[in-house]
């Protein structure tokens, strides 16, 4: 039996997630940025780590505009938000990722995990991070503080993400 503990996972596991749409319900609330994970938000769009990273700094880029593709978006917001993609690759190698995976999953055929409201994934990656435990045990270890990576990522940001 393979056990991993994610204690940050239970609220979801206990049915007491959002309603709706969870990134419509950040974008509508601001004053809850800290305890939301926002790193970045401007009138467009807001970065916001993912609450169950593939690895140690996986955050996202949403527009707050609630569309399921790019293309129902005007191209100066796709632009922008591609602008924010871009500075978050340059956030992701000063924070020390070796090489990052980055993209969209569109819709529920993309395998988009939240098919109705578009996000870009940016996943650093760094040598060694993928090891027997995956390869073998078909299990993920998250091996450092979510809040610490939150918390330098939000430090590091603030030179990155430009108004």
């Amino acid at each position: 039996m393979h056990r991993l503990y994610a204690p940050w996972r239970s609220s979801y596991l206990q049915g007491t997630h959002t309603q709706g749409c969870v990134f419509c319900a950040i974008s509508q609330t601001a004053h809850l940025d800290k305890s939301n994970h926002v790193l970045y938000r401007d009138a467009r769009v807001f970065v916001v780590m993912n609450r169950y990273p593939y690895n140690p700094g996986h955050f996202m880029v949403i527009p707050h505009q609630h569309v399921d593709s790019p293309e129902l978006l005007s191209l100066e917001d796709w632009q922008h938000l591609q602008k924010r993609m871009y500075e978050g690759v340059q956030l992701l190698y000063a924070f020390g990722a070796d090489g990052i995976n980055l993209g969209f999953n569109l819709k529920d055929a993309g395998g988009a995990g939240i098919s109705a409201h578009l996000h870009g994934h940016l996943v650093p990656r760094f040598y060694k991070d993928t090891n027997f435990i995956s390869v073998i045990g078909d299990t993920r270890v998250y091996g450092v503080d979510f809040e610490a990576i939150y918390q330098e990522l939000q430090e590091k940001g603030k030179t990155y993400f430009t108004p």
